[in-house]
C-alpha cells in the first residue's frame, strides 16, 4: 500500500537527521509531488488558454520543433504539423509580401528564435494545400527559464485577410476617382468649347455654360445615393443633356420609362458617363454638328427583363478602331458582363461609333 505523503515527509527527515546532513537545500518529496503537480496544472491552463483564443497561437522549442498549436492555428495553416517534427511554422507554404516564396527557416519566428528577439512589423502570408492564400502579421517572442537561458518561443499569427481586401478596394476606389476626375475636366472642356462655338456674346457663352455644367452635375448627385433606383432616363439625361443645345437636336433619346436598382443604375451610369466622355472627346460631341441618338426598349420573359440600348453616333469624326483597350473599352466589354452580366457589342463605324447593351432585369413585381 502508498504510504501517505506525510509519512514520507517524516521518515525522509529522519534519515537526514541521522546522517548528521543539513535539509536546507534539500526539496521532500511530498513537496516535488506538489511541485510538480502544480507545474501540470499551470501548463494545462496555459494550453486551454491558448486554446481558446481566436488568434493563432503556436509554440516551438529553442531548436524551432512546433510543440504546441492551437485550433485556430490549424485552421489558418490549412493542415496539422507534426509535433516535435516540423519546424519554424506550420504552414503548407510562405510568402514575402510581394509573393516571393519565403524559406521556413527565413520566417519570423526563425529569425526570433535565431537572433532571441521578439520580432514585430513583419508581413506574411501562407497558402493552404487548397491554393488558397492567408496573409498574416506574426509576433513570434522568445521564452527564456529562471536563467535567462533560451527555452523556445511563442507566436502569434493574426489574419489580416479583410484589411488587405479593405485596402485593395480603397486603392481601386482612389484609381476609380482619379479617373472620372480626369473624365470630368475633358468633358467640362468639351462643353466649353462646343458652348463657346455656339455662343453670340459672352452673356449668352456664361448662362449655357452654367446650365450645361449643373446638368453633368445631376448624374453624379443621382448616383451618389445608392440606397433608391434610378430611372435610366434620368442617367442619359444627366450625362447629355450639357451637349444638348436644342437648335441643332445633337441628342436625342427615346424610350419607355425603366427603373434600376442601385447595382444597375450605378454599372450602366458609369458606362453612359464613359461613353459619353468618349464622344466629347473624339466622337460625335466633339464637333459641332455632330449628334448621338440614344434608343431602348425593354423584352419580357418568364423569370426576367432586358433592357436592350442602342447607342448611334453620327456626324463626327471618321473612326476607326482603337489600337489599343481604354478604360471605356475595358468597362464596356469585361466589367459590365461581371458586375451585372450586360451582353456588349461595339461597332466602330467609320461615320460613327455604335454601341448595344443587353441587360438583365430582374422581373417586375406581380401583385
Amino acid at each position: 500500500m502508498d504510504q501517505p505523503v506525510s509519512f514520507l515527509e517524516g521518515k525522509f527527515e529522519r534519515v537526514v537527521a541521522a546522517r548528521g546532513e543539513s535539509n536546507d537545500n534539500i526539496v521532500p518529496i511530498g513537496g516535488a509531488l506538489r511541485s510538480q503537480e502544480t507545474l501540470r496544472e499551470r501548463e494545462r491552463r496555459f494550453r486551454d488558454l491558448l486554446g481558446a483564443l481566436p488568434a493563432a497561437v503556436y509554440t516551438t522549442d529553442a531548436d524551432g520543433r512546433i510543440t504546441y498549436y492551437n485550433d485556430a492555428a490549424a485552421e489558418l495553416w490549412g493542415v496539422r504539423p507534426t509535433l516535435g517534427t516540423d519546424e519554424w511554422c506550420g504552414s503548407w507554404t510562405l510568402f514575402w509580401p510581394d509573393g516571393m516564396p519565403m524559406q521556413h527557416d527565413e520566417c519570423p519566428m526563425a529569425v526570433a528564435l535565431k537572433e532571441d528577439r521578439a520580432v514585430r512589423g513583419m508581413e506574411a502570408a501562407c497558402e493552404r494545400p487548397d491554393g488558397t492564400r492567408v496573409p498574416f502579421l506574426p509576433y513570434p517572442t522568445p521564452l527564456h527559464d529562471q536563467t535567462g537561458r533560451l527555452v523556445g518561443a511563442v507566436n502569434m499569427l493574426v489574419d489580416i485577410t479583410e484589411r488587405k481586401r479593405a485596402e485593395e478596394q480603397q486603392t481601386l476606389l482612389m484609381r476609380e476617382l482619379h479617373h472620372r476626375v480626369k473624365n470630368m475636366l475633358a468633358t467640362v472642356q468639351a462643353i466649353m468649347g462646343s458652348t463657346a462655338r455656339s455662343s453670340e456674346t459672352v452673356e449668352d457663352f456664361k448662362t449655357a455654360l452654367i446650365g450645361r455644367i449643373g446638368a453633368l452635375a445631376k448624374t453624379h448627385l443621382l448616383l451618389s445615393d445608392d440606397s433608391q433606383a434610378a430611372a435610366f432616363a434620368d442617367i442619359l439625361h444627366g450625362e447629355l443633356d450639357a451637349f444638348d443645345d436644342g437648335s441643332a437636336a445633337r441628342v436625342t433619346l427615346s424610350g419607355p420609362h425603366v427603373e434600376l436598382q442601385a447595382r444597375v443604375a450605378s454599372a450602366l451610369g458609369m458606362a453612359i458617363h464613359e461613353l459619353t466622355t468618349n464622344a466629347a472627346k473624339f466622337g460625335a460631341l466633339s464637333v459641332y454638328g455632330g449628334r448621338v441618338d440614344v434608343t431602348w426598349s425593354v423584352t419580357i420573359e418568364a423569370t426576367h427583363r432586358t433592357l436592350n440600348i442602342d447607342w448611334v453616333e453620327s456626324g463626327g469624326p471618321p473612326v476607326s478602331r482603337p489600337t489599343r483597350r481604354g478604360f471605356g473599352s475595358r468597362l464596356l466589354e469585361f466589367v459590365l458582363p461581371g458586375q451585372i452580366q450586360a451582353m456588349t457589342e461595339i461597332y466602330y463605324r467609320p461615320q460613327g461609333a455604335r454601341v448595344q447593351l443587353a441587360v438583365p432585369l430582374p422581373a417586375e413585381a406581380t401583385e
